[in-house]
């Protein structure tokens, strides 16, 4: 299905690996290539796809020279990597965008099904809704995170674009969104009835000011999340080069790439996308670096989803003035949890206990009688 969908890399950015060291990726990442064919993906967890989709771009984006990411990404060395990756080329533009959505919706469906993390680079962030899209026979619910500058919650003269689509997402009939969480928010580019939106549907934001200060607050929702979509106009202008939509203000180059690898890190995550990107020399050497940090993170999964309490696990009982929590912290990783009552899928009758992401912060508020705010979101969604 893939090799008769996808087009194959550019033969030139394939040869141009022939004069770089043997213990680059380009030398061991496997290509879909005219000359060489579709590659064995028996033993691939990671299959990188470019996409160039704007029709429904809000923004004026220009088209991402996705060749320029590849030769920087190529050039770069790995981690110490137990999993393959593939460069399975690029996914072609419809005649209409409906088509376009069609085929990324049937890539990323068939991708999961054979346990290959798909990373999608290029095009608009319209694409997180055939993204969505691809979970709708799942009868799972699903969390979508996405770090961006904004909300997307607009409605225009569109039923979809880079700036609505999460109102599409949020409209459909039947739905088997769970939650929703947008990292990176400025609070100068967000409508009050955006603002009010969220706080009407428990949903969760972080602003910029607060991960720039401490990225790893963002950690447990990205731990939560199933999808994670970059918009990288989200990037300060100093970090992109970019001078089309530019903000004095938004991510630094570390902070993104924490942040990505940070996604890797998450057992539940299944796709992972970077849209609206800039071209210039020095962001296509960033992005190669935000996709090698992703990879990176992901040879870091410590297997913890689902989370089965017991034995790796250190119980921890807090009594507030008016319930009792439970939390759980893994000896193996670190990380905190904190259960939550929730109403099974296919019986609403029937509820049983879950685990919410959380942190160590998290704990200590509850010891000091706060109830954690991810907590109460949470239990005011389901």
């Amino acid at each position: 299905m893939l090799e008769e969908t996808l087009l194959p890399v550019d033969e030139s950015i394939v040869n141009s690996t022939i004069v770089l060291p043997n213990q680059v990726i380009g030398k061991s990442i496997l290509v879909h290539s005219r000359v060489n064919g579709f590659p064995d993906l028996d033993e691939v967890r990671i299959g990188i796809i470019g996409v160039s989709e704007l029709r429904n771009s809000f923004f004026n984006i220009s088209k991402y020279k996705i060749s320029e990411f590849r030769k920087e990404f190529y050039k770069l060395y790995p981690g110490n990597w137990n999993y393959k990756i593939s460069d399975l080329g690029d996914i072609p533009s419809g005649d209409s965008v409906e088509d376009t959505y069609f085929i990324l919706k049937e890539v990323c469906q068939f991708l999961r099904k054979i346990n290959i993390i798909p990373v999608l680079i290029g095009g608009s962030h319209d694409l997180t809704y055939p993204i969505y899209k691809s979970f709708e026979n799942s009868n799972l619910w699903i969390n979508i995170t996405s770090v961006d500058n904004m909300f997307d919650f607009t409605k225009n003269e569109k039923l979809i674009s880079g700036r609505s689509y999460m109102s599409s997402i949020i409209m459909e009939k039947p739905s088997n969104l769970n939650s929703y969480t947008n990292l990176g928010y400025q609070t100068y580019l967000v409508s009050q009835e955006e603002l009010d939106l969220m706080e009407r549907l428990f949903f969760e934001s972080v602003r910029l000011g607060a991960i720039l200060d401490d990225n790893k607050i963002a950690e447990p929702y990205l731990r939560d999340s199933d999808i994670v979509t970059f918009d990288l106009k989200s990037l300060s202008q100093i970090s992109s080069e970019n001078s089309v939509n530019n903000y004095p203000n938004g991510f630094d180059s570390r902070t993104i790439c924490s942040l990505s690898r940070y996604a890797g890190i998450s057992d539940r995550l299944n796709v992972i996308g970077f849209f609206e990107l800039p071209n210039s020399i020095i962001f296509h050497k960033l992005l190669a670096q935000i996709i090698w940090y992703f990879i990176e993170g992901f040879n870091c999964r410590f297997n913890e989803y689902p989370v089965l309490k017991g034995e790796n696990f250190k119980k921890f009982i807090v009594p507030l003035s008016d319930r009792e929590l439970i939390f759980h912290k893994s000896n193996k990783s670190e990380r905190w949890w904190v259960e939550i009552e929730v109403e099974n899928y296919l019986d609403n009758k029937t509820k049983t206990n879950s685990l919410l992401s959380c942190t160590h912060k998290d704990y200590i508020n509850a010891c000091n009688d706060i109830l954690p705010e991810r907590w109460l979101n949470a239990t005011k969604r389901v």
